[in-house]
């Protein structure tokens, strides 16, 4: 791959970065990322790896834009509303980086669909909003030794977390929540509960930022860790999580 001036140009602040350089920005080129869910955290991470210039991105959202999402998911505007978010989000990315190639897909993500979506994409980015559609992901990345980047958001405290399946020391979901809730397994948390507009920016940025250091392979990721955060206290709690020995991940079921 060769860069052209523009390209240079774009990602100059990033290539002089000596745990980067040309060959990080190649690397970040030839990346494939595949988000779920374009809400509130979906909508910063997008334009962050967008920015970033993630070479693929998929967005799976089924949902239209709705006036009450505005305050936070900031990849949308007044304009927006009853449109398709994943179709106006690929649209948004297009202009903010013209290089990448993005892909729409305006549907629920289900047992059904989830590896013919997700099979072509290298790591998958968790911006989901619900229990049944966290677990799902969890194990299908599990299964398929993806790297899945996963956050959630509600009230003022918001939490992150990596799993590089392709580490057999990586815990999973099940090992901080052994079995999927019951309850309440379609309800978006963000409706009933409420959410800081400022806190999906907060996450999803932290999760933008997990996805560039797992692809490019530099710093310390959060793999077999959850970062908790309250933006009230404005506190980062890094807490370790480990593999338990009678998870789903360990064969055990």
């Amino acid at each position: 791959m060769k860069f052209t001036k523009k390209q240079i140009d774009r990602y100059s602040r990033q290539i002089i970065l000596k745990k980067i350089g040309v060959i990080g920005q190649k690397k970040l080129l030839k990346a494939s990322v595949l988000i779920v869910g374009a809400g509130g955290l979906g909508s910063p991470i997008a334009i962050y790896l967008a920015a970033l210039g993630i070479g693929k991105i998929g967005i799976i959202d089924k949902d239209n834009v709705e006036i009450s999402n505005l305050s936070r998911q900031i990849i949308f505007s007044t304009n927006d509303i009853k449109k398709s978010k994943s179709a106006v989000a690929i649209n948004k990315l297009k202009k903010i980086n013209p290089d990448i190639q993005v892909q729409s897909f305006k549907k629920k993500l289900t047992i059904k669909n989830i590896n013919q979506i997700a099979k072509n994409f290298d790591l998958i980015v968790d911006g989901s909003d619900n229990f049944r559609t966290r677990f799902l992901i969890n194990d299908y990345c599990l299964k398929n030794k993806k790297i899945l980047v996963s956050g959630a958001i509600s009230k003022f405290d918001g939490q992150i977390y990596t799993f590089n399946f392709s580490k057999k020391m990586s815990p999973c979901l099940r090992c901080f929540i052994p079995k999927v809730p019951t309850t309440n397994l379609d309800i978006d948390n963000c409706e009933y509960e409420g959410v800081l507009g400022t806190l999906g920016g907060i996450i999803g940025s932290i999760q933008a930022n997990e996805v560039a250091k797992e692809i490019l392979g530099i710093g310390d990721t959060l793999c077999g860790h959850i970062l908790i955060i309250d933006a009230l206290k404005l506190t980062f709690r890094k807490v370790k999580l480990n593999k338990r020995s009678d998870c789903y991940c360990n064969g055990k079921k």
